[in-house]
């Protein structure tokens, strides 16, 4: 079970190192589903890939997928205006529709089309490579250093983007860095861990530390260690029952979120 568990579980790891730090700026952004709309994109750019015969693991198709993921970042740090009546989760909602139907219809065109889609849907976590994971690792940590270097920026622009903005911070700029950095980010977790599962790994966590702690710091520690516990309960509910790993670990979270929730209302009721 270790041998075979390992390499997705290190890969669950930095998963969860890194998308529970973006998922406290996605939630204090009010931009939930900003995730889901990138890993679209990206999902998008490795069918185009594919159409040009080029198989999803390879250099080309994850230049396509960031090609894609950039654009995405310039189209959501324009959508953000000063005063505005439409607000930027409804651009974003319509960004990943376009996208989705894209992707269904070129996949239509690509043989065993609904393979691909369920395996851009699920991942394929189980099999991941070291190579794989090596090149994770370097990459996120490169984004980790550049976030910790600026983070008294991104953090302020996450908090109050009017008070960073009259505080002299070029708030259009800092989103596009923002976005494009987290776009490369999803664009590699897509190519393992599928649309669904970088969705829940960049939310679940923040959501379940927004429940029970205050404060960036705590809330990062806590959502490290809840993720890791999921992963761990997940991948062996996988191998166990041989369910898909993706999913398993979905669930997991889900069930998580919602024991949690119970117990706030209990205490809620009774304080």
């Amino acid at each position: 079970m270790i041998d075979i568990m390992l390499p997705a579980f290190i890969e669950c790891l930095v998963l969860v190192g890194i998308h529970s730090y973006l998922g406290i700026h996605v939630i204090k952004r009010g931009v939930i589903f900003v995730d889901l709309a990138l890993a679209q994109m990206a999902a998008f750019g490795t069918v185009v890939a594919f159409i040009f015969h080029y198989e999803p693991d390879t250099g080309v198709a994850f230049a396509f997928s960031l090609i894609a993921a950039i654009i995405g970042a310039l189209i959501f740090s324009l959508l953000k205006q000063k005063k505005s009546e439409i607000p930027l989760e409804a651009g974003i909602g319509v960004t990943y529709a376009i996208f989705s139907a894209a992707t269904i219809l070129l996949i239509e065109k690509a043989p065993h089309g609904g393979e691909h889609i369920q395996e851009i849907l699920t991942g394929s976590l189980l099999w991941v490579q070291w190579k794989t994971i090596i090149t994770v690792v370097i990459v996120y940590a490169l984004v980790g250093i550049f976030h910790f270097i600026f983070k008294d920026k991104f953090i302020a622009i996450s908090e109050d983007s009017h008070k960073a903005e009259e505080d002299g911070i070029n708030v259009r700029l800092w989103d596009f860095l923002f976005y494009l950095s987290f776009g490369v980010v999803i664009t590699l977790s897509v190519r393992t861990a599928g649309v669904l599962l970088v969705f829940v790994f960049l939310i679940a966590p923040s959501l379940f530390t927004m429940m029970v702690s205050n404060g960036w710091k705590n809330r990062l520690i806590i959502g490290w260690i809840m993720g890791t516990i999921v992963s761990v309960t997940g991948l062996i509910i996988s191998y166990k029952f041989d369910f898909p790993t993706g999913p398993s670990v979905v669930i997991v979270y889900g069930g998580v979120l919602l024991i949690t929730s119970l117990i706030k209302l209990v205490i809620s009721k009774k304080a």
